[in-house]
């Protein structure tokens, strides 16, 4: 017996191997071990995680995933210990003159050792009350390794609800961050819009003195209807953002307060990310996924035992009687016990299919404890990559607006006096809008960049 529960023993988990930094620093301080509050400084912001995390459906749903492998748990270590049943049973029995039974019961009778109450009647009832009790030994390890991999799977759905917790502030602080950029393209084109609607009245007031046609009046009015439609378009993706945020935080749309505007909003200058092998230990995925490997490594012994023979015993005690009378008597107590030892002989063909699939499970929870690994390292290069190179894009940005500020501004004096073309300042003012717009997006893209290091680094369970 205890060589077999050596050759049963779950296999440990494999160790996979890392790379040594994520960039030439060997840091090993991380965003990910800050809190949210210490990352994210808008007062609004945090509000609405501190909601979603009280209110969120999706949280409510794995948090009773967790209260149901908790009580596979439960089950698992009721099964390490003897079943005992209370009985109370009552039965009858008409035996046939010519069977073993009742010529036994008739030749008993005529005993002169038997007479009253020990008479046994015909038909014959048979009344019991009292325990039965059923119980497998655990001489291969497998109850104990079953309720192991119950255990891990506990463990495993909570970090299941980890991971929910990191995919959840990850998500409200993308759409808030969306919804700041929005309202800052609002707030760009309805500047446009105005200074365009100007230009308008401008080029009305030069047709009336003979300088430019009525082409040039229908352009300008083109250009203006154009903004006016690009603000529309914006207005509606703020009510879906709005919407989005309100799902995820488990309640009816209504309006999203929200604090400074996302250009006046600070970008870290510089971003830790810490070592590779830290992510083993703060990312959720990455842990529910060794949760699960162990889990399933545990059940390929547990299928490797269901192969060996089980010892069970099943004692009884209680009152046994043919007569209520006597049901009570103290001579009726009856007591046993049964002790079997049943081995697989003929469904070694159903544990071979099942020991078979533990082991492709077991595999594949491998595979995906690699994968989890492998997308980790993936998305927090990606990421430290970004932010790097969109934070040379927004300086660049920057001074392309800044240029073609200038630029609008000669091309309306110019045309003012007559040196350009009305399709010069069009074009001028077309180039500001875009490079502004384009200037926002950039800026939302950092911050998006940066919550989605964080979210890599599993940042924000805690």
């Amino acid at each position: 017996m205890s060589g077999c529960k050596i050759v049963h023993t779950p296999s440990p988990t494999p160790r996979v191997a890392m790379p040594e930094v994520f960039t030439t620093s060997r840091d090993s301080a991380s965003i990910g071990d800050l809190n949210r509050k210490t990352l994210f400084t808008d007062p609004y912001l945090i509000s609405l995680i501190d909601t979603a995390l009280a209110s969120n459906l999706d949280l409510k749903i794995a948090l009773q995933r967790i209260e149901v492998s908790r009580a596979n748990f439960q089950i698992t270590q009721g099964a390490l210990l003897p079943s005992v049943n209370g009985v109370a049973a009552a039965g009858v029995d008409r035996y046939g003159r010519y069977t073993m039974n009742g010529i036994g019961n008739f030749d008993t009778n005529l005993s002169p050792n038997i007479e009253g109450q020990g008479r046994i009647p015909n038909p014959t009832p048979d009344y019991f009350l009292g325990f039965r009790s059923t119980w497998e030994l655990d001489i291969w390890g497998k109850l104990r390794n079953r309720r192991r991999a119950a255990f891990t799977r506990v463990l495993a759905s909570q970090e299941g609800r980890n991971l929910i917790v990191t995919s959840l502030t990850a998500e409200i602080a993308r759409l808030y961050y969306t919804l700041l950029a929005l309202d800052a393209e609002l707030t760009i084109i309805r500047e446009n819009e105005e200074l365009q609607r100007r230009a308008v009245e401008l080029v009305n007031v030069q047709k009336d003195a003979g300088r430019v046609t009525e082409l040039a009046v229908q352009q300008f009015t083109a250009q203006l209807f154009n903004t006016r439609s690009l603000e529309g378009k914006v207005k509606q993706e703020i009510v879906e953002v709005e919407n989005q945020l309100n799902t995820l935080l488990g309640r009816y749309p209504q309006p999203i307060s929200r604090g400074q505007s996302i250009e006046d909003q600070k970008i870290p200058a510089t971003v830790a990310a810490g070592l590779p092998s830290q992510l083993l230990r703060r990312r959720p995925d990455i842990r529910q996924a060794e949760r699960e490997l162990e889990a399933a490594s545990v059940d390929v012994a547990v299928a490797r035992a269901e192969f060996l023979p089980s010892l069970t015993l099943t004692p009884y005690v209680g009152f046994n009687s043919f007569r209520t009378a006597t049901l009570f008597d103290p001579a009726s107590l009856a007591l046993g016990a049964l002790g079997g030892l049943a081995a697989p002989i003929f469904n070694r063909r159903a544990l071979k299919g099942n020991y078979a699939a533990t082991v492709a499970q077991s595999k594949e929870a491998f595979y995906n404890y690699r994968k989890a690994i492998l997308s980790g390292v993936s998305e927090v290069v990606s990421n430290l990559k970004g932010l790097e190179n969109y934070r040379n894009v927004a300086d660049i940005q920057a001074q392309e607006v800044a240029m073609l500020r200038k630029a609008a501004t000669t091309s309306n004096e110019l045309f003012t006096n007559g040196y350009a073309t009305y399709l010069e300042v069009i074009t001028a003012q077309r180039s500001v809008l875009d490079a502004e717009l384009n200037q926002i997006e950039t800026k939302r893209t950092q911050f998006l960049t940066l919550i989605e290091l964080y979210r890599a680094l599993g940042g924000g369970w805690e």
